[in-house]
């Protein structure tokens, strides 16, 4: 059963895409250099891996706890970050492990964050109704 949302073609002429490798998630990973401190020139590399779809939406929905007795929910991040730590992280010069780069400073863990996979970006204009 199909439950997502129609969308009208006005076009039938539609290119259909040739190569479809374009369709998946890239399987190249991405260098970051991470400043250890701010007045520092040493520097932690990490290896972004692109999350597929099915990634993006296990990010979101290990934000949400839901207690069905009290018919509420809320929202914890530190969920979505330990799963994008251990799924969007290929590896890191020096290598470290999924428990060491939780502890990471805030200085390094700030920019670790704007550097990891954001799974609200495109969810705004898909959710939305938003088509480009």
């Amino acid at each position: 059963m199909y439950v997502g949302k129609l969308v009208k073609v006005e076009n039938m002429e539609q290119k259909v895409v040739i190569d479809k490798n374009s369709l998946f998630a890239a399987v190249n990973t991405e260098c970051h250099h991470l400043r250890v401190s701010p007045d520092g020139d040493e520097y932690l590399r990490v290896w972004i891996k692109e999350p597929t779809w099915l990634q993006v939406e296990q990010a979101l929905s290990s934000v949400m706890n839901i207690d069905s007795s009290s018919q509420s929910f809320d929202l914890d991040l530190n969920k979505m970050y330990k799963f994008m730590v251990e799924n969007f992280i290929e590896k890191c010069e020096p290598e470290l492990s999924a428990i060491e780069l939780l502890r990471l400073s805030p200085y390094v863990g700030a920019q670790l964050k704007e550097v990891l996979p954001n799974p609200f970006s495109d969810m705004m204009g898909a959710d939305t109704g938003n088509e480009s």
